[in-house]
């Protein structure tokens, strides 16, 4: 039998999340964060996620972050691991190409607001 789009919007951000720390030597929320504080944003931007606090926590205690702000360390960290994220990203989107990844993408908006319109 065939599996529905839940299995594989579920699949994926299972898959994506394992390979991500592996491929970051990170979690994926630590780097969000991260990503999130490089580009000068708090880390609250990130609320309706789980687990930013934690990782806010992890990054500080690496001396990356303080007092929620980026700091010299992070900032080289974030740099080194750009890179990496760069690299995974055209793993993951090996043989899509940019159209098939934007129809994808609005298809699942699209779904999302189904659900959430009032």
């Amino acid at each position: 039998m065939e599996k529905h789009i839940g299995y594989w919007v579920k699949n994926l951000d299972t898959v994506l999340e394992s390979a991500m720390d592996d491929a970051l030597q990170m979690s994926r929320r630590e780097w969000q964060v991260l990503n999130t504080v490089a580009h000068d944003a708090r880390p609250e931007e990130l609320a309706p996620f789980t687990g930013v606090d934690e990782a806010v926590e992890r990054l500080t205690a690496r001396g990356w972050l303080a007092d929620g702000r980026i700091t010299e360390a992070g900032r080289s960290a974030h740099a080194e691991i750009a890179e990496r994220v760069r690299g995974f990203r055209q793993r993951v989107g090996a043989g899509v190409t940019p159209e098939d990844y934007q129809v994808t993408v609005d298809v699942l908006r699209r779904m999302a607001a189904n659900l959430t319109a009032s």
